[in-house]
C-alpha cells in the first residue's frame, strides 16, 4: 500500500479523498493556488505545496507544477479528484514515465472515453445502445444546419470533449442551430482547448440515469447500481439519488452488464461511470442509451456509497496499488435510498446566477449516522474564506440516508432548514423546494423538470396556512423576547412597561395572524391552544420549535423593524407589531421601488465579451444586446422591449460587477 499520495485537486473532493487516505494511515500532500492558500484542503493534509496563481491554467490545470509537487515530496500516487486534470490521458501517461501511480484509469481507456465521438463509436461496437446521431467532424455552421435537419429536430450539439454541463447546446429549429453552433464549438474550445461539435437526436420525456462501475487489475470489473441524475439546470446536475425510482431489477441489470461491458472494452480499471439517457416514456425501460463514460469519480458517488456501504475512494487507491477487488458482484446490495443535493453558489431568486465573495456565515446541518438515519455534509470551504470566480460555485453537497426514499427526501428538508449561508447568494431554498414538489416526491421526473416546473424562475417554496400560522407564533416569540429584555433598562422615561401579551404578526404575503402567549401554549387567531416549545436566545439565528406536533427549523435575522425569516424553501419577511401600532400601519404609504426598465444591467460579476449596440441604435424586444462570461459560460442579455439606445456606459472586455449598468436606453 501507498505511504503517501497526493492529491491534485482542491476544495471539497480534495478534502473528502483526505479523510479516506488518513483514514487508511497514508500520509497526504496537498498542491494549492494562491486563491487557496487558507483553504481547508491545505490545512487538512500532512503537507502542502503552492503551484501558482488562482486561475487554474496557471495552477491546478498546469500538469508540470503537479508533477514537480510529486518529485519535491515523493508521493508514490496521485488521487486527481474530479475535473481539473482528472481525465487528461497525458496527465496519466506522464506519472506513469515518472513511476508515480495514477490513481485512476490506465491512459488508454481515458484516451478512449475521453472523446465522445469516438467513444460512441467504441460503446456501439460493444454492443451498447447508443443515440442516433452524427459523430463525425462538423466544419460549418451550414454543414450543422443541414445535419441537424436530417437527424430530425430536437438535436443536441455537444463538444466533443465536453462534460459538467458545458459545451452543449439544444436545437428545436435550424434558427437555434445557426445562434448556438458557433457559441459551443468557443464554449468547447474555452473549456476544453477543443472546438469539435457532434449532433444527436436529442430524447424526449430523457431521464438521466447512471451506472457507477468498478474494477481492479486483474480483469474483475462490477457494477454498483445506478443513480438517477434527472434534475438538472442547464444540463448540471442538481440532485442525485440513487437507487433510481424508474429502474426495475431488469433494467438495472441490463444497464449494469452494457456498462460492464463498455469497460470491459476498453481495458478499464478503477471507478468510473457510464452515463445513460433514457426514454421516459417508455414504461418497459429498454429505451436506454450510452451519453458517455466519465473516467474518474463522480460528483455524486456519495450516493452510491451510502447504498452500497462502500468507500469508492478507499477502493480506488486499493486497486491503483494492485489489489484485487475484495467482494464479487452478488456481495453488491442496495440498502435503502440516498439523495444528494449540491448547494451552490448561486442566486435563484435572481435566475440562478452565479454568485462568488467571501462566506461571511457558513453553518451546515449537523452530521449525524445512526442506524436508520444519515446526514452527511462534505465541503471543502470555511466560514470567512471566499466562492472565487476562477473554479467551481459548488459550496457543499448535503447528503441524507434514510431506508426509504420518502424518509430521505424528508431528512433533506429538515437539514437544508438548518444550513445558515451568508455573504453570497445560494440556492438552499430552492433545493428544499424541490424536495418537496409533489411531482419529485412521486419520482415522475425528466431532464426538464426545472425549466417545466419552474418556467418563470423561482421566487420561494409554496407555503401553506399552517407554515404562516406557526412563523407567526414563532415571530411573537423572538419580538417577546427582545420585548422582555427592553423592559429591564433601567431609568426608561413614562414608568414601568409592560410586555404586551397580544402580538400581530404580517407576513410580506399579506397575511396577518393575532398571536397570543399562555404559559407554554400560544393561540394563533383565536384557535384550540397548542403546546409550544422553543429555547430563543437574544442574538441567536437558527430556532428550533414544536408547536403542537410539529418540528419547525427557522433561520431568523433583524431587517430594520422586520424579521427575515427562512424555512421550508422559502424567505419572509416579517413584522411583529401591537394591536394598536398594526391599526396605524395600515395608514401608512407604500415606498414605490425605482424604475430600472431603461437600463440593461449586469445580472452577475463577469466580463463583457460581447456589446452589439451602440448609442442611437434601435433595438427589439429579445434581440440580443450583450455577452457576458461567467463561470466560463456564455450569457447573452437581450433587450426586454423595443428602445433606443441612449449610452453605453462599458465595453466589450471590461469586467462587470453585479447591478452594473452596461447599456442606458431613451
Amino acid at each position: 500500500m501507498f505511504k503517501k499520495i497526493l492529491i491534485a485537486n482542491r476544495g471539497e473532493i480534495a478534502c473528502r479523498v483526505i479523510r479516506t487516505a488518513k483514514r487508511m494511515g497514508i500520509k497526504t500532500v496537498a498542491v494549492y493556488s494562491d486563491a487557496d492558500t487558507r483553504a481547508p484542503h491545505v490545512r487538512m493534509a500532512d503537507e502542502s505545496v503552492r503551484l501558482g496563481p488562482a486561475p487554474a491554467a496557471q495552477s491546478y490545470l498546469n500538469a508540470e507544477l503537479i508533477l514537480d509537487a510529486v518529485r519535491a515530496t515523493g508521493a508514490e500516487a496521485v488521487h486527481p479528484g474530479y475535473g481539473f486534470l482528472s481525465e487528461r490521458e497525458s496527465f496519466a501517461r506522464a506519472l506513469a514515465e515518472a513511476g508515480v501511480a495514477f490513481i485512476g484509469p490506465p491512459p488508454n481507456a481515458i484516451a478512449a472515453m475521453g472523446d465522445k465521438i469516438e467513444s460512441k463509436k467504441l460503446a456501439r461496437d460493444a454492443g451498447v445502445n447508443v443515440v442516433p446521431g452524427y459523430l463525425g467532424d462538423i466544419a460549418t455552421t451550414d454543414e450543422a444546419v443541414k445535419i441537424a435537419a436530417d437527424i430530425g429536430f430536437p438535436v443536441m450539439m455537444k463538444a466533443s470533449a465536453g462534460g459538467g454541463g458545458k459545451g452543449m447546446r439544444l436545437a428545436y429549429s435550424e434558427q437555434d442551430v445557426r445562434e448556438g453552433f458557433e457559441a459551443t464549438k468557443r464554449e468547447g474550445l474555452a473549456s476544453f482547448g477543443d472546438d469539435r461539435v457532434f449532433i444527436e437526436k436529442f430524447i424526449e420525456d430523457p431521464r438521466h440515469i447512471e451506472i457507477q462501475v468498478l474494477g481492479d487489475q486483474h480483469g474483475n470489473i462490477l457494477y454498483l447500481g445506478e443513480r438517477e441524475c434527472s434534475i438538472q439546470r442547464r444540463h448540471q446536475k442538481v440532485v442525485e439519488e440513487a437507487p433510481s425510482p424508474f429502474v426495475t431489477p431488469e433494467m438495472r441489470k441490463a444497464m449494469g452488464e452494457q456498462a460492464v461491458a463498455l469497460a470491459r472494452a476498453v481495458g478499464y480499471f478503477s471507478a468510473g461511470t457510464v452515463e445513460l439517457i433514457v426514454s421516459g416514456a417508455d414504461p418497459t425501460g429498454k429505451s436506454f442509451y450510452f451519453l458517455e463514460m466519465n473516467t474518474r469519480l463522480q460528483v455524486e458517488h456519495p450516493v452510491t456509497e451510502e447504498v452500497t456501504g462502500l468507500d469508492l475512494v478507499e477502493q480506488m487507491i486499493r486497486v491503483a496499488a494492485g489489489e484485487k477487488l475484495a467482494f464479487t458482484q452478488d456481495d453488491i446490495k442496495l440498502n435503502g435510498w440516498a439523495i444528494e443535493n449540491r448547494v451552490y453558489a448561486e442566486d435563484p431568486y435572481r435566475g440562478f446566477l452565479p454568485s462568488t465573495g467571501r462566506l461571511v456565515r457558513y453553518q451546515p446541518s449537523t452530521p449525524t449516522r445512526s442506524d436508520d438515519h444519515v446526514v452527511r455534509v462534505d465541503d471543502g470551504v470555511f466560514e470567512g474564506g471566499e466562492v472565487s470566480m476562477f473554479y467551481d460555485p459548488m459550496i457543499a453537497k448535503l447528503i441524507t440516508w434514510a431506508p426509504t426514499r420518502e424518509a430521505a427526501i424528508d431528512a433533506q428538508i429538515e437539514a437544508l432548514d438548518a444550513f445558515d449561508i451568508q455573504g453570497i447568494g445560494h440556492n438552499v431554498d430552492f433545493l428544499s423546494a424541490l424536495m418537496q414538489h409533489p411531482r419529485f416526491r412521486e419520482g415522475n421526473i425528466t431532464t426538464g423538470f426545472i425549466a417545466e416546473e419552474y418556467p418563470d424562475g423561482f421566487q420561494g417554496a409554496p407555503t401553506d396556512e399552517q407554515l404562516t400560522a406557526d412563523l407567526a407564533a414563532i415571530a411573537a416569540l423572538i419580538a417577546t423576547t427582545h420585548e422582555s429584555r427592553a423592559v429591564m433598562i433601567d431609568g426608561q422615561l413614562g414608568g414601568h412597561i409592560r410586555v404586551n401579551e397580544d402580538h400581530i404578526v404580517r407576513l410580506d404575503g399579506g397575511a396577518e395572524h393575532r398571536v397570543h402567549f399562555e404559559l407554554d401554549r400560544v393561540v394563533v387567531d383565536g384557535a384550540e391552544p397548542q403546546r409550544f416549545d422553543a429555547d430563543y436566545q437574544l442574538g441567536q439565528r437558527l430556532v428550533r420549535a414544536r408547536i403542537g406536533n410539529r418540528n419547525r427549523t427557522v433561520l431568523v435575522a433583524k431587517n430594520g423593524r422586520s424579521w427575515n425569516m427562512t424555512t421550508r424553501g422559502a424567505k419572509h419577511r416579517v413584522t411583529v407589531m401591537t394591536p394598536l401600532v398594526a391599526e396605524l400601519a395600515r395608514h401608512m404609504i407604500e415606498k414605490v421601488p425605482p424604475d430600472l426598465s431603461k437600463f440593461l444591467i449586469a445580472p452577475m460579476p463577469g466580463l463583457l465579451t460581447r456589446l452589439d449596440v451602440k448609442a442611437g441604435d434601435k433595438v427589439e424586444a429579445g434581440q440580443p444586446v450583450a455577452v457576458v462570461e461567467a463561470m466560463k459560460m456564455e450569457n447573452i442579455l437581450r433587450a426586454e422591449k423595443s428602445a433606443v439606445v441612449k449610452a453605453t456606459p462599458v465595453g466589450a472586455g471590461e469586467s462587470l460587477a453585479v447591478d452594473q449598468v452596461i447599456v442606458e436606453f431613451e
